[in-house]
């Protein structure tokens, strides 16, 4: 029933944590499993495939390890988090990597560096919610020019995205790698994506922003881009000023890097695929002094710093690896 590359019931080394992931088959599973291969810290638990669901193997699963990491969809990771807070203090720490706790009260937002304490909130966590993809670019741009006062909390924003279609799902994956699908959709049309109420949640903003995200006919990769009209910003700041304020915010992230646009304009075009395979995110600020107008831009992996990685992040600070 259980596998691990240990006995389960001998010593682990010292500093070995034992690590669940629940819901190992999908991309971000997979990817999770991957990383955490390469880390000698770590003890990786499995459950047969014939047990997976029954909840007495599960359960005897999770008395054993440290951390449990959801890879599932909202509902199975609703109920793995159910039987986990059942437990009590013999649970182990949960990070969820599915939406369905991204804004519930008592769980972490899984961001580190989002706001001076995140981190420090991340590390004594029990309960930690890895954030979307989407939300990742979009918080990442916005949070600390709210919190800056460069952008109102009121501004009416849009957010645009595109993302490469890995993390679109099983369906998703199956029409591009067959060819059948576009090579480009936007989608959400409806203004009810599941990513808003955490963008709304975390972006410091108080108007909900439009947000239009498309999958491009490639496999991951992703670029958030926010437009504003400098003159409509009660400071009137110049684009520079804003990069300014980025790059104060992040000057001491590892994973957040604030690409200098000096001189502005110094580039014109962007792809999204340069950061896969990595956990970085990349800020940019394209401005026009002339004709007053920013774009705001992050890249990043969708199955990295999206995803997977964020969720390994999460769990290395929870650990204090």
């Amino acid at each position: 029933m259980l596998d691990t590359t240990t006995d389960l019931h001998s010593k682990p080394a010292a500093k070995t944590a034992r690590i669940f992931v629940d819901g190992d088959s999908g991309t971000t599973g997979l990817q999770i499993r991957e990383r955490l291969s390469k880390l000698p810290q770590v003890e990786q638990v499995t459950i047969d495939s014939a047990f997976r669901k029954d909840i007495g193997a599960k359960r005897e699963v999770l008395a054993r390890v440290d951390t449990a990491i959801l890879c599932l969809p909202d509902a199975a990771a609703r109920e793995s988090a159910a039987l986990i807070e059942s437990m009590g203090d013999k649970g182990p720490r949960l990070i969820d990597a599915s939406t369905a706790h991204r804004t519930v009260p008592g769980w972490v937002y899984g961001f580190p560096e989002m706001v001076k304490g995140q981190e420090a909130a991340i590390r004594t966590a029990r309960k930690v919610s890895v954030p979307g993809c989407y939300p990742t670019g979009a918080i990442a741009l916005l949070r600390p020019l709210v919190d800056a006062g460069l952008i109102p909390a009121d501004h009416p924003v849009s957010i645009n995205a595109v993302s490469g279609y890995s993390g679109g799902g099983k369906s998703l994956i199956e029409a591009h790698e067959k060819g059948t699908a576009p090579s480009f959709e936007l989608y959400g049309l409806g203004f009810e994506h599941k990513h808003l109420p955490e963008i709304v949640a975390y972006s410091g903003l108080t108007r909900r922003p439009i947000f239009l995200p498309s999958i491009g006919n490639y496999r991951q990769g992703m670029l958030v881009s926010i437009p504003l009209d400098l003159d409509l910003l009660p400071s009137r700041p110049s684009a520079a000023d804003l990069e300014c304020g980025l790059r104060a915010h992040y000057a001491a992230s590892g994973n957040v890097r604030v690409i200098a646009g000096e001189p502005m304009n110094s580039f014109d075009r962007l792809e999204p695929e340069s950061l896969n395979g990595t956990d970085l995110l990349e800020i940019r600020v394209a401005g026009s002094g002339q004709y007053r107008q920013a774009v705001l831009i992050a890249k990043l992996d969708n199955l990295g710093k999206g995803a997977s990685g964020a969720a390994v992040q999460a769990m290395r600070l929870m650990l204090g690896f």
